[in-house]
C-alpha cells in the first residue's frame, strides 16, 4: 500500500489526473458553496419566524456551525461521489502508465453508471455516519474513540467504493461481487489508507484522486499475484 501511495502521488502531474483533480475539486466546493447559501437563507428565515425579527448575525453563526459539521460528516461522501463520475479517467491513466496490458480488456464505465455508483456511495456514507453519530458523541469522552471509530467505519466504506471504481472497468456485477468477497482484508487496508488521507489537512483535498489511483494499483497487483 505504501508503494501504491507513492506511485499515485508521483502521477498527480499526469494531465488526465490533474484535469480530474481540478474538475472534481471545483464541483465539490461548488456543491458546498451552494448548500451554504441555501442553508443561510433557510436558517435566516427560520430564525426570523421564531423570533419575529431579522437575525443576521445569529443566522450567519448558526450557518457556519452547521456547515462545518456538514463538511466533517459529508466532505468524504461528496468528494468520492464527484470523483466517482470522473474515476474512469483516473483508472485509465494509471493503467496506461503502469498496466498497459490491462487496457485490452477494459470497458469504459458509462457516465450514467459512474453517477449511480457515486450517488450510492454518498448515500451509504451519509446514512451510516448519521446512524452512528450518537456513538461518535458518546465516544468523545474517551478522547480518541470518536476519531478511531470514524476512521474504521469510513475505511470499511471506502474499501468498497474505491475498489468498485476499478473493478467496474473489468468485471460484470456478478464478478465484482465475487471479487469483493475474495479481497475483503486487502481492500480494508486500502480503505484505511484512503480514510487516513482524509484526516490530513491538505492531503484530504487530494484523497479522492489518490484513493482511486491507489485502488487501481491494488486491483491489478492482486490480479497479477
Amino acid at each position: 500500500m505504501i508503494r501504491a501511495f507513492f506511485l499515485s502521488l508521483g502521477q498527480l502531474g499526469d494531465p488526465a489526473i490533474r484535469r480530474v483533480l481540478i474538475h472534481s475539486l471545483a464541483v465539490t466546493f461548488a456543491i458546498f458553496a451552494a448548500a451554504g447559501v441555501v442553508l443561510w437563507w433557510s436558517v435566516r428565515a427560520a430564525l426570523a419566524q421564531w423570533t419575529g425579527a431579522q437575525a443576521g448575525t445569529w443566522s450567519a453563526a448558526l450557518t457556519v456551525v452547521i456547515e462545518v459539521l456538514a463538511l466533517w460528516l459529508a466532505f468524504r461522501a461528496v468528494a468520492i461521489a464527484v470523483v466517482g463520475v470522473f474515476a474512469d479517467d483516473i483508472v485509465a491513466a494509471v493503467e496506461a502508465r503502469h498496466y498497459p496490458q490491462a487496457l485490452a480488456s477494459a470497458r469504459p464505465v458509462p457516465i450514467g453508471r459512474g453517477m449511480a455508483m457515486g450517488l450510492g456511495s454518498a448515500t451509504r456514507v451519509i446514512a451510516i455516519n448519521l446512524i452512528l453519530l450518537p456513538v461518535y458523541v458518546v465516544l468523545l469522552v474517551t478522547g480518541v474513540g470518536t476519531a478511531a471509530a470514524f476512521l474504521l467505519v469510513n475505511a470499511w466504506l471506502l474499501s468498497r467504493d474505491l475498489g468498485d471504481m476499478v473493478a467496474a472497468r473489468h468485471m460484470d456485477r456478478a464478478a465484482m461481487r465475487r471479487w469483493r468477497k475474495a479481497t475483503g482484508p486487502g481492500r480494508f487496508l486500502l480503505g484505511l489508507a484512503a480514510a487516513a488521507l482524509f484526516v490530513v489537512p491538505g492531503l484530504n483535498l487530494l484523497a479522492p484522486v489518490l484513493g482511486a489511483s491507489m485502488a487501481t494499483h491494488f486491483f491489478h497487483r492482486r490480479r497479477q499475484a
